[in-house]
């Protein structure tokens, strides 16, 4: 008879689980009240970081000034625009790989 839950299973991801969240525990805070002074970013300037994301993430490896990311944002209007920006995880894109080949 086949049982409706895999208890291993379940017990694997329980303990990965607490592995997970004792090592985010041990992790260090930043503190960004400097960051915060200033101008707000806000939905255009989320979608332009969006759009050169991908120049940023490599940028980041040789640079310690460089984010992808505002962190003097306005909230949801920016990551929106960031979100689009970057693609819009797949909802702008892709028009070409869905038609059928001839």
């Amino acid at each position: 008879m086949k049982t409706l839950f895999n208890f291993r299973g379940i017990a694997w991801l329980l303990v990965l689980a607490a592995v997970t969240f004792l090592l985010a525990g041990c992790s260090n805070r930043e503190i960004v009240t400097e960051c915060l002074k200033g101008h707000t970013y806000g939905f255009w300037a989320g979608l332009w970081h969006g759009i050169i994301a991908p120049i940023d993430l490599i940028a980041m490896i040789w640079r310690d000034d460089v984010s992808v990311f505002a962190t003097n944002n306005n909230g949801a209007w920016y990551a929106f625009g960031f979100v689009i920006g970057s693609g819009g995880w797949g909802f702008l894109g892709g028009k070409g790989a869905s038609k059928a080949r001839r």
